[in-house]
């Protein structure tokens, strides 16, 4: 795993911790909905001042971003469809 996918899966595992939608995270950090899917699935390289916004968004240092998932991680499965709070 390289570092965008690092900081992708933290990204979206946090997120999803928080039951919180990408449009959500998007529009609270003031970026793009679809910088938030490229930025989870590794695709994007993220500016610090952009991993800061999210950072605070989900109420984290930047620094958890690149914690290293375990050897045994599973995929984060995504949040239920449907409209959600938040």
């Amino acid at each position: 795993m390289d570092v965008r996918e690092r900081v992708g899966w933290n990204v979206r595992r946090l997120r999803v911790e928080k039951g919180m939608s990408q449009d959500h995270l998007a529009y609270a950090a003031e970026i793009e909905r679809a910088y938030v899917g490229y930025l989870e699935r590794g695709k994007r390289n993220a500016t610090l001042t952009t991993l800061e916004k999210v950072a605070k968004v989900l109420g984290h240092d930047v620094s958890e971003f690149f914690a290293i998932p375990p050897k045994d991680a599973e995929p984060i499965a995504p949040l239920n469809p449907g409209r959600r709070k938040g």
